[in-house]
């Protein structure tokens, strides 16, 4: 490897990763899978690095060999499976039904694996507080892994509910690129602090033109976002969570109905307004903060200092645990069975044996006191561990994969506990 790629190849294991997963297409008679290309020049740009997870088989199970996740970035893809959320509201006719299938084709064509993949994710940032984007589709797999709704299709749904003049193109296939409506951003929101600029020649109205590319959207927000943005018909194009968003602590998570990213002049390439990539600078900037905090809390702490008195009680406790071991590797006495008491007492405070541990020590006449309340734990605990295996042998996948979260957040906050009781410790004790 040259010097070179050495550098680089350092420069990927410093920088934090943001994870992408990719929406499968068919190309020459095959499926191949892909991320728009503007989604990861920008979050290269501002210091991050693209992770690219495949929408295959079984990935959804293999999400912690992604690990370290620093960010979550999710943007286009098909339509989210309805039976992710009440989507009987909507009350459409299969005639209805299969209207919107022809019309919107390539994106009706449901992907379950993506649909698991992406809400597993969404739902691993909400739990770790991870920072997340989700940006067209994005949004709405953020609002329905917090227990919002869709609708199945914004202009059946919403077309008829509201006057002519307030109607609404959100898909336009004749202008694909080239077409905008107008959204009203809501003050004091981080959209209107990034787009601020462009909106004070409408002050008042606090209007900006956005692009579209989709035919579902929000329907009912869950309850922890806040909206940042609406369309004249009264379509969320923004929203946030106040609560988990501060990009300088490593907090963002958000949902943009609209592609910023895409918002550029298609001679040029500029920006149709300068706040434009701001939602991705400061999901890098707040990526980059939670990879620093991270890696402060999975530091290994310095064992603790002991004071003389602690440190010869270790030396006692790992001098009977030699005895032991030489007793047992001879087959015979050494004289100093006397000092064994030691250890069996620290074992019988901190440890429950196995049978075979038991019958060792046993053997070598260092066999713990009440031995029997050790037996009743062990059975005890195997016959918890037969019960739990028979449980879950009985669970969905789904649900196999959010009690590993559960417990994977679990034993984070556990350890995390440990780190300061062992820290405060380490404060107390005297220096000698």
């Amino acid at each position: 490897m040259s010097r070179g790629e050495m550098a680089s190849s350092d420069l990927s294991m410093i920088l934090p990763r943001v994870l992408i997963v990719s929406r499968r297409t068919v190309r020459k008679n095959k499926f191949v899978d892909f991320v728009g290309e503007y989604h990861l020049d920008l979050i290269v740009s501002y210091g991050a690095v693209p992770v690219i997870v495949p929408r295959v088989s079984g990935v959804h199970m293999l999400l912690e060999s992604f690990e370290p996740i620093h960010g979550v970035l999710l943007c286009e893809g098909e339509d989210i499976d309805p039976s992710h959320y009440d989507a009987e509201l909507s009350g459409f006719s299969p005639e209805e039904l299969e209207e919107i299938r022809k019309v919107h084709a390539s994106d009706t064509s449901i992907d379950r694996e993506k649909d698991t993949i992406e809400l597993r994710l969404a739902k691993l940032c909400l739990e770790r507080n991870i920072p997340y984007l989700g940006i067209c589709r994005g949004s709405q797999v953020l609002n329905v892994a917090c227990g919002g709704t869709l609708y199945q299709d914004v202009q059946k749904e919403l077309s008829k509910k509201v006057p002519e003049e307030q109607r609404v193109a959100h898909m336009d296939y004749e202008n694909y690129d080239g077409h905008r409506h107008v959204i009203k951003v809501l003050k004091n929101t981080p959209l209107h602090q990034w787009f601020k600029h462009s909106l004070e020649e409408e002050e008042d109205k606090m209007e900006m033109m956005v692009n579209s590319y989709h035919h579902q959207g929000v329907s009912k927000l869950a309850q922890r976002f806040v909206p940042m943005a609406f369309a004249p018909d009264g379509l969320i194009e923004g929203f946030y969570d106040p609560d988990a968003y501060n990009p300088e602590e490593g907090k963002f998570i958000m949902g943009l109905q609209f592609h910023p990213e895409r918002m550029r002049n298609q001679d040029s390439d500029d920006f149709d307004y300068p706040g434009c990539p701001s939602a991705y600078k400061e999901f890098v900037k707040a990526v980059i903060a939670y990879e620093k905090k991270l890696n402060r809390s999975e530091c290994v702490l310095k064992a603790p200092k002991l004071n003389q008195e602690l440190e010869k009680k270790r030396r006692i406790i790992v001098k009977s645990f030699s005895i032991a071991r030489n007793m047992y590797s001879s087959g015979g006495g050494t004289g100093q069975e006397s000092e064994l008491q030691v250890g069996a007492e620290f074992l019988e405070a901190n440890t429950a044996l196995s049978l075979q541990q038991e019958k060792r020590l046993k053997q070598m006449g260092a066999t713990v006191r009440n031995a029997s309340v050790y037996k009743q734990r062990l059975t005890m605990n195997e016959e918890r561990e037969r019960l739990a295996r028979a449980i879950m042998g009985k669970m969905s996948i789904s649900q196999l994969s959010d009690l590993m979260s559960f417990y994977h957040m679990m034993g984070k906050l556990c350890s995390e506990a440990l780190e300061r009781k062992l820290q405060d410790r380490v404060d107390e004790e005297p220096d000698f």
